[in-house]
């Protein structure tokens, strides 16, 4: 059996995961060409290896037409880059699913992509008190969002990932500055959506910033059977790390571990 382990000691994303994902080998140009199945366009991905704090891992990302980038239209999340949105230019999230069913993807990927979106998109919904089908992206951030988590879906797919297990999450402490105001960490989905679940998370005091953002906590929410320690009856064949782009103050990354798990 063919287990990932997630070691979440700085957080996680959705380029976190994809970052590591490559490190551990995924196929670039196969991720992209499976990407090419969704009907959308007007971005690229870069992916790079490089070094942080002397250690080595892959840094992925989306970049779009515009540059800029925020994911429900409430709110933009973990990354730093325009602060400015036309609100006009938005996908709702029925809107989503339906593009996701629109594809050549298999039923795997679209399924375990919806699912992680209607994790997001319900927490989103009991934070600002609205609808289910009213929650909607920022057309850019929709965008980057879709990518990022189809993206992570495709390339569990590719890898033959049997089982995914994580390690207790890690957050950091208190608040970033959005386009709206300040936000407390964790962010408010992020709090909902440990909401009826028994996901492990531990706040960093010593970080004051974001580590877990709202895909990186659907992405958990979603597709990680267990959590705890490294497994024991298991044998490690590569490991990985996918770099964050916060400033964090220390290592930022989400280390991955292929495992062989014997039965």
């Amino acid at each position: 059996m063919r287990t990932l382990y997630l070691d979440a000691f700085s957080g996680i994303s959705g380029d976190m995961f994809l970052g590591a994902l490559l490190d551990l080998g995924l196929d670039f140009d196969q991720l992209k060409t499976e990407l090419k199945k969704l009907p959308v366009h007007g971005y690229e991905l870069t992916h790079e290896r490089k070094a942080q704090n002397s250690i080595y891992g892959t840094s992925f990302d989306v970049q779009t037409a515009t540059g800029k980038d925020f994911g429900f239209l409430e709110h933009p999340h973990h990354k730093n880059k325009n602060d400015h949105h036309d609100d006009h230019e938005a996908r709702h999230f029925s809107d989503i699913e339906k593009l996701i069913d629109a594809s050549d993807l298999s039923i795997n990927v679209k399924n375990n992509s919806k699912a992680i979106f209607k994790e997001i998109a319900t927490a989103e919904a009991t934070v600002h008190n609205i609808p289910l089908m009213e929650v909607h992206f920022h057309e850019v951030g929709a965008l980057d969002s879709i990518v990022d988590i189809v993206g992570c879906c495709i390339g569990l797919e590719l890898m033959n990932i049997d089982l995914i297990m994580a390690s207790p999450l890690s957050d950091g402490s208190g608040f970033i500055n959005v386009a709206h105001g300040q936000m407390p960490v964790p962010v408010p989905a992020v709090m909902q959506m440990r909401v009826g679940s028994s996901i492990p998370i531990k706040q960093r005091l010593d970080v004051h910033t974001e580590l877990i953002t709202p895909t990186g906590m659907g992405l958990v929410k979603t597709l990680v059977h267990e959590f705890g320690p490294l497994p024991e009856k298991a044998d490690p064949v590569k490991v990985g790390y996918g770099f964050g782009k916060r400033d964090t103050g220390g290592f930022n990354a989400l280390r991955a571990v292929l495992f062989l798990k014997k039965n």
